[in-house]
């Protein structure tokens, strides 16, 4: 479980350091992860409700309801209380320092509960944990992206970018590690499954995907969403 805290944090680190350094093909890299992200809640996270809602001997439904739970609740929360990046464009020059700060502050809290996912996927079983671990991985890579351009976009240094970025790796890091000083009993287990798998599907298709063919539509970009998805399938029937 450490190592695959240990690799989102290199996921988010690299892909801060590609906002920083390369532009031209991050429409790629984000439908991969998109992609990858897909695969995870279908074919895996998925059948592991139904698995555990069985063995627990509780509706399926239960979990479902979770699901959506998840996915309104991350809606909410990125449209009403977080400056989301994608908007910014509608704001012309109110571009402030102190409002990039304060977003980037979100997204590590946000990478923090990532870490607890991981950490709490794996209470659940190895499998559902590096599986989970994996789409965390896609996903945090997105994340040190948007870090990086939410402090660049509203005139904050390249310096004070990569120190938030560095807080934004490190934090997954610090989740997982909480997960080991307390345990879920299963029930509760399903539940958070449930809104976990939410907030991965409404990230993929609501923020990584649409971001992704903000300003490369292309075939390659829709391409590499699909190539994503298969390779993950791929992945995860092997595990």
């Amino acid at each position: 479980m450490i190592i695959f805290a240990c690799l989102a944090f290199l996921a988010t680190l690299t892909g801060g350091l590609i906002a920083l350094k390369l532009h031209k093909q991050m429409h790629l890299l984000l439908g991969f992860t998109a992609g990858v992200i897909l695969s995870v809640v279908s074919f895996d996270i998925f059948p592991e409700l139904v698995s555990l809602s069985t063995e627990l001997n509780i509706e399926v439904k239960t979990a479902m309801i979770a699901f959506v739970v998840g996915f309104l609740l991350f809606h909410i929360i990125e449209k009403y209380i977080l400056i989301h990046h994608t908007h910014e464009n509608e704001y012309g020059e109110h571009h402030h320092p102190t409002i990039g700060v304060g977003s980037a502050i979100a997204l590590i809290g946000h990478s923090f509960l990532d870490g607890m996912g991981i950490g709490l996927a794996f209470q659940i079983s190895n499998t559902t944990g590096i599986a989970i671990a994996l789409a965390v991985l896609a996903h945090d890579f997105s994340d040190g992206i948007n870090t990086v351009s939410l402090m660049l976009s509203h005139k904050n240094s390249h310096k004070k970018a990569f120190l938030f970025l560095l807080l934004d790796a490190i934090a997954p890091v610090l989740g997982a590690v909480s997960t080991l000083f307390f345990v879920l009993a299963p029930q509760y287990s399903l539940i958070y499954l449930g809104v976990f798998a939410g907030f991965l599907l409404y990230i993929g298709a609501s923020d990584i995907l649409p971001e992704a063919h903000s300003k490369h539509s292309k075939w390659t970009t829709v391409a590499m969403t699909i190539f994503g998805a298969l390779l993950m399938y791929y992945i995860l029937s092997l595990i």
